[in-house]
């Protein structure tokens, strides 16, 4: 059984690739009471059989998707990343479920979602394009915000048209609700357009394009690289565990570091990404939870605290918080100079040597840029 990939990225749409479908751009200066703008990304997967490679990118470029928003703002506000990840076409779910499961909810804590790519199994399946899209739109909190992004990839090689929910009243309550479908076509572009998914793009507002799923990764090295990747793990050592979620929370963030150690580019791109604002840890880290007011230092019990801190007064523990968080940002700004050091250079080496645009990164973030001008939102 051929597999399947579905993306869905709720906050980003636009045109991939060089096939243009729907073209409507309109640009909106953001809701009324000025608040951050909401970018949300839920990833859907089809976990059947014979499209391994295109989960491996999954994971190997979910850090550099992200960057895409690393310095995203729209009238001086930083935008609010939220991800959520499903699966489907997989024999180990339920035939009931029309062989879908939300594997997270909208979240800000990327490290969960990282975590879950890597757990994906694949196995024989049908892949259900309508059923799969009808499932996010139901089952995920999409925001009805004015100027949130709210978009879906799907992707795939099996005919648009499977299942038993019909894909054009799918994409069709999509656009009803600001959601635009984006389709993403895993062979060539004759197929496609003629198994259903230029046509999925186009009643949605969205763009179609084909990507080559088993394209090797590209990489272009760079001088920073191993710098840029020694201080994202050097960043750990400014976190501080606590409470029920705490010694799971770093034990995640660790593994991950070691899974994205092991695509190339990766680490560098998931150190960048720990050094932007989307990077927040309030649920298991101390520094997080007290800069955004989340917890009450002098209510804390010593055993929600690492051995070190116990035993401190609230006023000392504040002062031991403030220091990690003193530290944090000098990395974090470390990182960030050598990545800009690290984006000049690389433009340069792009502009002799032509980078694929057939890859899942490249068409991604080629609607990311196109949907975020449209909303106003300007990138890095």
């Amino acid at each position: 059984m051929r597999r399947t990939f579905v993306v869905v990225l709720a906050g980003v749409a636009g045109v991939l690739g060089s096939v243009r479908a729907g073209e409507s751009c309109h640009a909106s200066a953001g809701p009324p009471d000025g608040r951050a703008p909401v970018v949300q990304l839920a990833i859907l997967l089809d976990t059947s059989n014979s499209m391994d490679g295109l989960i491996d990118q999954a994971r190997a470029q979910l850090w550099e998707v992200v960057n895409q928003f690393t310095h995203a703002r729209r009238g001086g506000q930083s935008a609010a990343l939220q991800v959520a990840l499903y699966e489907y076409g997989n024999t180990r779910l339920s035939q009931q479920s029309g062989w879908v499961r939300r594997v997270l909810p909208f979240t800000t804590d990327l490290d969960r979602v990282s975590e879950a790519l890597f757990a994906l199994e694949t196995d024989g399946g049908d892949e259900f394009c309508g059923t799969v899209i009808q499932a996010a739109l139901d089952q995920l909190q999409w925001s009805n915000r004015p100027g949130d992004l709210r978009t879906i990839f799907i992707a795939g090689n099996e005919p648009f048209t499977q299942g038993p929910v019909g894909f054009r009243s799918a994409v069709r309550r999509a656009a009803a609700r600001g959601i635009v479908v984006n389709t993403i076509h895993c062979g060539s572009t004759q197929e496609g357009e003629a198994t259903g998914w230029r046509e999925g793009a186009v009643l949605a507002g969205g763009a179609y394009a084909v990507i080559d799923q088993g394209r090797a990764l590209v990489h272009i090295d760079a001088p920073q690289d191993a710098e840029l990747a020694r201080l994202g793990i050097e960043l750990n050592e400014t976190y501080v565990p606590y409470g029920a979620e705490g010694k799971a929370g770093q034990d995640r963030q660790a593994v991950q570091d070691r899974n994205a150690s092991s695509w190339q580019g990766s680490a560098v791109n998931r150190a960048v990404s720990k050094a932007s604002s989307f990077y927040m840890n309030s649920a298991w880290d101390l520094v997080d939870a007290f800069k955004e007011k989340k917890v009450d230092l002098s209510r804390l019990r010593a055993d929600q605290l690492p051995q070190e801190l116990r035993g401190l007064s609230a006023t000392d523990l504040e002062q031991a918080l403030l220091a990690k968080a003193k530290e944090r940002k000098r990395l974090q700004d470390e990182i960030n100079r050598l990545d800009l050091e690290r984006q000049r250079y690389v433009s340069g080496v792009r502009r002799q040597k032509a980078a694929p645009t057939d890859t899942l990164d490249a068409v991604m973030t080629a609607a990311l840029r196109s949907q975020a001008a449209c909303q106003g939102i300007e990138l890095q």
